[in-house]
């Protein structure tokens, strides 16, 4: 099994802070599942505005930290070099169940659907201990940048 540490995701994101939301890549199952973590911390910069006095992670990025996940898990399996860009090209079923609060660390499960023309289908959950608090199909693709 693969595993990532953040030195690591960042040779194979673009993003950095921040819009960085992916710690770590814990399990990879070629083919079927990858699971990454987040650490939430009180020093996110959205906490500011979101919401002053009761911080809660929004819900959007929360998506993303699932993309990212994904993102990075292509990147290392297809062997996505940095001439590609990955490409959000749909969000389907999202649902959110729970607040995600400072201190938390979520747990982005994505298994994958199908990979087709170049077009991967991802089912994803993004947990808080055993809780879910966010799911979410996501489809993406890659470009040349």
């Amino acid at each position: 099994m693969l595993k990532l540490n953040i030195m690591e995701i960042l040779k194979v994101l673009p993003h950095r802070y921040p819009f960085l939301l992916v710690d770590s890549l814990e399990e990879v199952e070629e083919g079927k599942k990858v699971i990454g973590y987040k650490n939430v911390t009180i020093n996110e910069p959205f906490f500011q505005g979101h919401f002053p006095g009761h911080p809660i992670m929004p819900g959007v990025l929360i998506i993303e930290a699932m993309a990212q996940v994904g993102g990075a898990y292509t990147s290392v399996v297809d062997e996505i070099g940095d001439s590609k860009v990955t490409y959000f090209v749909g969000i389907d079923k999202a649902r959110f169940r729970k607040p995600v609060l400072p201190g938390d660390v979520l747990r982005l499960e994505l298994e994958i659907l199908s990979k087709r023309r170049g077009i991967y289908q991802f089912e994803g959950k993004a947990y808080v201990g055993e809780t879910l608090v966010a799911q979410a199909e996501l489809r993406a693709t890659f470009a040349d940048k």
